[in-house]
């Protein structure tokens, strides 16, 4: 048996996994996100440990019988955030999420000081606000007393890990968008730790997704009821822990996740970066290495949508949306956006309503508004010669039929569908079995857990409209850039 954990932007989930693939069990715990400022995301990384140790608790209580089998753990996390730890492990300041926005500043300071060109090389990515370093940037200049009591300098999933085993360390994936690694050969950019003021030591060590990092700790084992050895496991960022679970590991399958946030992501053998770094370029989970694109609101826009717009239930809305093409434009930029356009100045947006103008007419606008962010992402890895052969999709939205339809619409191709929906977790649960040697390799591992099971077909008489509305789409945040920025 082994357990995936799964560290979200708003919940944490466990998952217990059979060595074959089979899920056994799942718990959740949620946990507040602090918005204290406009453009700041924040958390207690303390709220993220008492809810991971209740969801374990949880799990292994309710599954008494697998207790003694239970052999590794491994994690999928959400990316980016800042977790600065004094001596001892204490927390010194709340963790700085990736959706957090205040660090443009610093990454226009990085951009110049480095230039674009020689930043690329360095860590093969742009300065984007959502990323570690700048964060890091930020905390030494407006919070300097801090910055010098800084121990280690962790990732969300990394600070549990520390929690359950005592050990500092993470893997290359969920490094990659720290700004901080030297993406291509795997190792920290000497260059950029000495700009940002910081040395190796206050970072983890590293490691593949599928390495045994340390084991489970004598105290966590009590506070679980466990007396056995467990092995801790590398893991991935959230979505490199999804693409294995959703068998995005070989070159020509390119993973969709409709979840707060949205991504486009492409495995690779080999490294590649986009010239523009107009998407992610990321060492992958499998041991190669990924592109992506990220849209910083993809779910989110709903789930507002839902709360604060339409003021209804999630199921009706939807039950709500039929198969005429929203005149309304939405454009999905409610934490500012990454993909294609980095800019935390970008506002959500409704153009084109009118008297008529109704609540089918709003919901459905936000749906196209994601897919059209979406495709902006795919476009990119089009042009970039990048095999697209088959499309897979999870995240919550993926439950709605109609939400896939309209991607499938969008994108004018089919999306396929797979015998599961748990991407990272199980992701997280394949990683730890493939470090216990209960497979060869994580390409091994997802062959035989990962299936089709079924493919929406795209509308081809949609998709043409939908490429003319996707051209107004793109549009419109060219001529409001001046109003967002004002």
């Amino acid at each position: 048996m082994y357990i995936g954990i799964d560290l979200g932007t708003s919940s944490v989930k466990v998952l217990l996994m059979a060595a074959n693939g089979t899920i056994v069990d799942e718990k959740t715990s949620e946990y507040p996100v602090s918005y204290p400022k406009e453009n700041w995301a924040e958390q207690n990384p303390m709220d993220w440990w008492h809810s991971t140790l209740e969801a374990l608790k949880q799990l292994i209580e309710g599954n008494e019988t697998y207790k003694t089998s239970i052999k590794g753990i491994g994690f999928s996390g959400q990316m980016h955030g800042m977790v600065a730890l004094g001596k001892e492990g204490y927390v010194l300041t709340p963790a700085i999420l990736w959706c957090d926005q205040r660090t443009q500043e610093e990454c226009d300071e990085i951009t110049k000081n480095f230039g674009k060109e020689k930043l690329s090389e360095l860590v093969g990515n742009k300065a984007l606000t959502g990323f570690t370093a700048p964060k890091i940037l930020w905390l030494k200049k407006n919070h300097p007393d801090l910055f010098n009591q800084v121990d280690m300098i962790l990732l969300p999933k990394d600070y549990i890990r520390y929690k359950l085993s005592g050990v500092y360390a993470t893997d290359y994936s969920d490094a990659s968008g720290m700004l901080l690694l030297d993406v291509e050969n795997k190792v920290y950019s000497k260059e950029m730790l000495n700009y940002i003021g910081i040395t190796e030591t206050q970072l983890p060590k590293l490691f593949e997704s599928y390495e045994v990092t340390g084991e489970l700790s004598d105290d966590v084992k009590i506070l679980l009821g466990l007396s056995h050895d467990v092995k801790i496991v590398g893991g991935a960022g959230d979505q490199a822990a999804g693409a294995i679970g959703t068998g995005t590991v070989s070159e020509g399958v390119v993973s969709v996740t409709l979840g707060t946030s949205g991504v486009v992501f492409a495995a690779h053998n080999d490294y590649k970066v986009d010239v523009d770094n107009r998407l992610h370029a990321f060492c992958h989970a499998s041991g190669h290495y990924h592109t992506m694109g990220v849209m910083l609101s993809a779910g989110n826009c709903l789930k507002w949508w839902v709360e604060q717009g339409a003021k209804a239930d999630f199921d009706i809305l939807l039950e709500e949306v039929n198969d005429t093409i929203s005149d309304v434009v939405f454009l999905p930029y409610l934490m500012g956006e990454r993909t294609p356009y980095p800019d935390p100045n970008a506002r959500g947006t409704f153009i084109g309503m009118d008297m008529n103008t109704n609540r089918n007419d709003m919901t459905k606008a936000v749906l196209e508004g994601v897919a059209f962010g979406l495709k902006d992402s795919l476009d990119i890895l089009l042009d970039l010669n990048i095999p697209v052969e088959e499309i897979h999709l999870i995240g919550g939205g993926a439950k709605s039929m109609k939400w896939r339809q309209i991607l499938a619409d969008v994108f004018g191709r089919e999306i396929v569908g797979i015998n599961t929906n748990q991407g990272g977790a199980l992701g997280a649960a394949i990683l730890a079995a493939v470090g216990d040697g209960a497979f060869e390799s994580v390409t091994q591992a997802t062959t035989q857990i990962i299936k089709t099971v079924d493919a929406v077909v795209p509308n081809m008489d949609n998709h043409f409209k939908y490429l003319e509305k996707h051209k107004k789409y793109q549009s419109l945040y060219h001529y409001l850039k001046p109003y967002f920025n004002n």
